[in-house]
C-alpha cells in the first residue's frame, strides 16, 4: 500500500491584477517509488518541506502533474534525477513516451479528469486509510473561501478555459470512488458517503 503526506496546503489570493498562489504539493511512495505531485511555484516552500521530511531533490523518482498550470507545474526540473509525467507524456530527460493509466510498479492509477482544464489527470492512491485521490485542480479553494464541497462551484480562476459540464462530471467520478481527496488548493478532505 502506498503512503501518502501532503508537503504543502495549496493556497490561491487573488490580487487587483493576478493572484498568489502555488499548488497543494502531494508526496507519495509506492512499492519504493518516491512521486511528487505539484511541486507548485514556491520554490522555498518546496525545498523546506523535503527538508522537514528528510528528502532532497535528488530522492525523487517521479514527478507527476496533473495539469501545466504554472503554479503546479513550475518547479518540476528541480528534480534532477525524476521522471516527469504529464497528463498525456512521460518524459526522462529529452526522452518522451506515452503514458498509460497506471504509474508503472505501483498500484497507482492515472484517472483522466478534464474540465478545469482539457488535458487534466487525478491519481487514485490505494492506501491504508483507503483510496486518496490527489485530484489537482478539480477541486480548488481561495484562501478566503470556505472549504465546502460544491460539485458546481463555477472555476474563478481560469473561466475561460474549464468547462463546467466535463469538470462536474469529473468530480462526481472523484467522488464516488474516493474516501479522502487532496485538492489543487485547501486541505485534504474525506469524501462523506
Amino acid at each position: 500500500m502506498a503512503e501518502v503526506k501532503v508537503l504543502i496546503k495549496g493556497y490561491a489570493s487573488e490580487l487587483k491584477n493576478g493572484w498568489t498562489a502555488s499548488s497543494t504539493t502531494t508526496f507519495i511512495e509506492s512499492n519504493g517509488k518516491k512521486i511528487i505531485v505539484d511541486p507548485g511555484c514556491n520554490r522555498k516552500n518546496l525545498l523546506d518541506s523535503l527538508k522537514r521530511v528528510g528528502l532532497h531533490t535528488n530522492d525523487i523518482d517521479l514527478v507527476v502533474l496533473t495539469h501545466m498550470h504554472p503554479d503546479h507545474s513550475l518547479l518540476c526540473g528541480i528534480f534532477e534525477n525524476a521522471k516527469v509525467l504529464t497528463p498525456t507524456e512521460i518524459y526522462d530527460n529529452d526522452k518522451q513516451v506515452e503514458q498509460k493509466d497506471k504509474i508503472e510498479g505501483t498500484d497507482i492509477k492515472i484517472m483522466l479528469t478534464p474540465g478545469h482544464v482539457p488535458e487534466h489527470i487525478s491519481l487514485v492512491v490505494p492506501t491504508s486509510d483507503g483510496i486518496v485521490v490527489v485530484a489537482g485542480d478539480n477541486f480548488w479553494w481561495g484562501d478566503n473561501e470556505e472549504q465546502k464541497v460544491d460539485i458546481n462551484k463555477e472555476d474563478a480562476a481560469h473561466p475561460t478555459e474549464t468547462d463546467m459540464d466535463e469538470l462536474v462530471k469529473s468530480r462526481k467520478k472523484i467522488l464516488k470512488i474516493a474516501d479522502w481527496v487532496i485538492p489543487g488548493h485547501g486541505k485534504m478532505f474525506r469524501v462523506e458517503k
